[in-house]
């Protein structure tokens, strides 16, 4: 008969086992740049201060961090796994030796190893179909700037401004480049909803 001893000290340590595997998974986090965001609010929304800022940057090749834009796929370096990880672990080596591991303890690690399994392909396929919008988004955005300016953030026409030809009383004296992205979002969210829609606009006018 196994003694309950036995049989907590092998529960104990395959749910310890399971934690390790799941918390030392994933490092970093994914992030969709949204409307009004900078590195610093990203910053402050993951840990309270400015100190991601830099490694936001590095880690997705930034080099104006005053410059993102919506829909854009960012990854968030994250800390504090390493220490999670090595909890399981003391817990582990302070339990007594056991000559092996009770069969009540298989079905236990099987149904874990199924159900990560199992999730997998869920989690791959909502990343994939993040990056196609926010690449649709993208590609339409670039398109319009193209037409409206060549890209430029300093182009003006009349009372129109910078990389998407602005009416400057949008713009309410700042023609900065992060300026003119923030009231582009603003003002393609509000009259057309998103940028392949006001791309589709412009086709068929020749204007947004």
């Amino acid at each position: 008969m196994t003694s309950l001893k036995t049989l907590l000290f092998g529960t104990t340590l395959a749910a310890g086992a399971a934690f390790f595997m799941g918390t030392t998974a994933h490092a970093d986090e994914a992030y969709t740049v949204q409307s009004g965001d900078t590195l610093s609010t990203i910053s402050q929304k993951y840990v309270g201060d400015n100190s991601l800022i830099n490694a936001i940057a590095e880690s997705n090749s930034i080099s104006d961090i005053n410059l993102i834009y919506s829909g854009q796929q960012l990854t968030i370096p994250t800390e504090g796994s390493t220490q999670a990880a090595a909890e399981p672990q003391a817990a582990v080596q302070e339990a007594p030796v056991q000559a092996e591991p009770v069969q009540a303890e298989q079905p236990v690690v099987q149904e874990t190893v199924q159900t990560e399994t199992q999730a997998a392909p869920v989690a791959e396929t909502q990343s994939a179909t993040t990056e196609i919008t926010a690449t649709s988004t993208n590609a339409a955005k670039e398109w319009i700037a193209q037409k409206e300016s060549s890209g430029s953030y300093t182009a003006t026409n009349g009372r129109y401004i910078g990389r998407y030809q602005l009416d400057s009383s949008y713009l309410n004296g700042d023609y900065s480049a992060a300026n003119q992205e923030k009231v582009a979002e603003q003002y393609v969210a509000s009259r057309y909803g998103s940028w392949e829609a006001a791309k589709a606009f412009w086709e068929a006018n020749g204007w947004y």
